[in-house]
């Protein structure tokens, strides 16, 4: 039976009704369709304007905060990587859907996620790589969102403590984590999620209040002035660049889901160029925004950098909030499920209760010992992401598709580049935090 296997080797994510009907594995896919729904509505199949906003929201997040800092540790000329990054990404997210394409043949519920594609790549092997690395990511992202919570309510609440019995004193980054974990523990109890999809939807909102907030800043305080004197490029910083801008745009792992779920997925290619210019014109702006007016000074989360007490860096700070809060107890689902099955518990709403909470809990703690956003976000980007948005689309591509000569050597350029970009960027990322300690 399905509960009896490793959870890495069922489905991350299984597009629709049907599927979920003929599947045998129960829980796991249960937990699956529930992100699925989230995400897409799939009765009729997603329009293409549909499919372009669902794939926005998917690579539109919280990197927005990081790429002015990115800009700084890279300087001007790293704009053009940036650029080559998205395009990179754009073209392995072509990859994806031309090995659903290709593994759909006869069968169009053949391929239907990110591990069904590793599984006909690499056979079960490569369904349960490609499933632990996904776990990992999404267990960084969501400490990623403690952080972003502890560092932005502290913002935008200065100073603010909470005395405890016994004389201690919960206060700044700390105290703000903690709570943005009691209201985010109820959520994660919930198996039916659906109310939190209108919720994320604001994301797109919040990317682009960031930019105004950004822009209000520049015009009535500092100008757009402060990066004038800054390096046109910095090539100790590069390692970190890279890996924040990977961050940007991270969420092949969803690729598939959005490719099933379209009414016609030969469209798939137009929503991917669309959605990447769109998120890709959005990040490059606030990027330069932020650069101009602090320069050097950039802090990992722009959002650190607004004076506090302003109507705008409340408005950006308290839309930015929204996300993390709405996303969390999505993004935990899938490892909940993974350790219900892994341990063959009882599927109770107490023993599920225990889990969730138990996960929250470690993440709070990882939050609390790890609190740099900029370098947490800069391992996910060089470690997770890559190997989710470059080198995994490359390797299946090559052992599915029927390649010719010349693509077949910008791949494996791809690929040596996307092993150059995670080696260093972990390396870096990992000496920038230990150092801090």
């Amino acid at each position: 039976m399905a509960l009896e296997e490793s959870p890495l080797d069922e489905p991350l994510l299984i597009p629709d009704n049907d599927a979920e009907q003929r599947s045998s594995g129960g829980g796991a896919d249960d937990i699956a369709n529930m992100e699925v729904h989230l995400l897409l509505h799939h009765d009729m199949g997603a329009s293409f304007w549909r499919s372009c906003l669902n794939l926005s929201n998917v690579i539109s997040g919280v990197g927005v905060l990081s790429v002015p800092y990115a800009l700084a540790q890279g300087g001007w000329l790293s704009l053009a990587l940036f650029a080559v990054v998205g395009a990179v990404c754009y073209y392995t997210g072509e990859l994806i859907a031309r090995c659903m394409r290709a593994g759909g043949d006869g069968d169009p519920d053949a391929v239907r996620s990110y591990p069904d594609i590793g599984q006909l790549a690499f056979g079960r092997p490569g369904r349960k790589a490609i499933g632990a690395v996904m776990y990992a990511e999404l267990y960084l992202v969501a400490v990623s969102f403690l952080i972003l919570e502890g560092d932005n309510l502290d913002k935008l609440l200065p100073g603010t403590a909470v005395g405890l019995p016994g004389g201690y004193v919960l206060r700044g980054k700390q105290l703000f984590t903690l709570l943005a974990a009691v209201v985010i523990l109820p959520t994660t109890w919930l198996r039916d999620l659906c109310v939190l999809a209108y919720v994320s939807a604001v994301g797109l909102v919040a990317s682009v209040a960031l930019t105004a907030s950004l822009v209000w800043a520049g015009v009535a305080e500092h100008g757009f002035h402060a990066a004038k004197d800054a390096n046109v490029f910095s090539l100790a910083g590069l390692p970190t660049s890279l890996s924040l801008y990977f961050v940007c745009f991270a969420g092949h792992g969803v690729f598939p889901t959005v490719y099933t779920s379209m009414r016609n997925n030969n469209d798939f290619t137009k929503v991917l160029l669309a959605s990447s210019v769109l998120c890709s014109l959005n990040y490059a702006l606030t990027a330069v925004l932020g650069y101009m007016i602090y320069g050097d000074d950039v802090k990992s989360l722009v959002t650190l950098n607004l004076p506090s007490g302003k109507v705008y860096t409340r408005i950006a700070i308290l839309t930015t909030l929204i996300t993390p809060l709405a996303k969390y107890a999505l993004i935990i689902q899938p490892i909940t499920t993974g350790i219900e099955e892994k341990l063959s518990s009882s599927r109770g709403s107490l023993t599920r209760a225990a889990i969730s909470t138990t996960v929250l809990v470690s993440t709070v703690v990882a939050a609390c010992t790890v609190p740099f956003f900029g370098y947490l976000m800069s391992f996910i980007g060089s470690s997770l992401n890559v190997t989710v948005a470059v080198l995994f689309p490359c390797l299946s591509y090559l052992m599915i598709g029927e390649v010719r000569r010349a693509e077949a050597a910008g791949i494996v350029a791809i690929l040596v580049v996307g092993v150059c970009v995670a080696v260093l960027g972990t390396y870096t990322s990992l000496h920038q935090i230990v150092s801090t300690f």
